[in-house]
């Protein structure tokens, strides 16, 4: 049987943990988050970590496995998970591959982009940038250099935003020309199962994530972090706003209608990302478990049948 990757993707919100675990116990098989921001140990309530029932309901990796202040690149975690995969795959015929970062998924299914070497201090200019001036400034200048690539970028995530103008700045050609490169090639195939709703039932489910997590303690965990509000792992949805509030920018309902807002149009670019790409077999959020199964059991074997 050819070894399977199950990429289960979505909007955030939409429940793709549960599904992710729903298959790993059917497939007596192990979870890989690629969920960038579950990465690290300090950010739990605002990244909505796999609660401790569910991370004991199967096995997962890559779940807050790192400190905020250590730098960790896709690069890196593509390095690392494919070593992980390939320890798996010796003792599992499916494995699960679970994240809203589709950077970070396309990372382990398809393999980075080759970008130039960037000079360090034009990296060093576009932060100073933003400490001056602001993301919006970064928007607007990305937008003008390459607005192929600005129409799919996280435009709130200033870490994405800095990393494309500097490609853009370094080498005088757009970020989107090094991207979509001949997919690499890998020693599984992929089967990515997409969750979806209607745009209503997403929003909606966004909005009592967030009003959970501030029940939850979301407040105090950005108050423990506030003091290292400028490292790039908390240049995050649900961490900035409410530094905004402990700044004194904004009162705390703004901050948590904000956080809101921000995930709703996050959660757009996410749908943005994977609906381009005919390969991704999508189910709805209100999914019947057994017909579920049954057609990725059909799937599988088809293409073990393709061998």
């Amino acid at each position: 049987m050819a070894k399977i990757l199950l990429a289960v993707v979505g909007p955030t919100a939409i429940g793709k943990t549960t599904l992710a675990i729903t298959l790993a116990q059917h497939f007596k098989t192990e979870i890989v988050s690629a969920d960038s921001r579950q990465f690290y140990k300090e950010m739990r309530i605002g990244t909505a970590v796999p609660s401790p029932l569910e991370l004991n309901a199967a096995p997962h990796h890559f779940i807050q496995h790192k400190a905020i202040f250590e730098e960790y690149s896709v690069g890196e975690y593509e390095t690392a998970a494919l070593t992980l995969l390939n320890s798996l795959f010796n003792a599992h015929e499916v494995v699960v591959l679970v994240g809203g970062s589709g950077l970070y998924v396309d990372a382990v299914v398809k393999g980075l982009d080759y970008f130039p070497k960037i000079a360090t201090d034009i990296r060093q200019q576009l932060n100073l940038d933003f400490q001056q001036k602001g993301i919006v400034h970064l928007q607007q200048q990305l937008k003008q250099l390459d607005p192929t690539y600005y129409k799919n970028v996280d435009a709130e995530n200033p870490h994405r935003l800095i990393r494309a103008l500097e490609v853009c700045i370094g080498s005088g050609r757009p970020y989107s020309s090094f991207l979509k490169r001949p997919k690499k090639e890998r020693f599984f195939k992929t089967v990515t199962l997409g969750i979806s709703a209607a745009r209503a039932d997403i929003y909606a489910r966004i909005n009592k994530r967030v009003d959970l997590m501030m029940q939850e303690g979301l407040l105090e965990e950005a108050e423990r972090l506030y003091p290292h509000r400028k490292l790039n792992a908390l240049q995050t949805v649900g961490y900035r706003e409410l530094f905004q509030y402990f700044d004194g920018n904004i009162d705390l309902e703004t901050a948590v209608a904000e956080i809101k807002k921000n995930t709703r149009r996050f959660a757009k670019r996410q749908l943005t990302w994977y609906r381009k790409r005919s390969d991704v077999l999508w189910i709805d959020y209100k999914y019947q478990k057994e017909p579920m199964i049954a057609m990725l059991e059909e799937k599988l074997t088809q293409i073990s049948n393709e061998r």
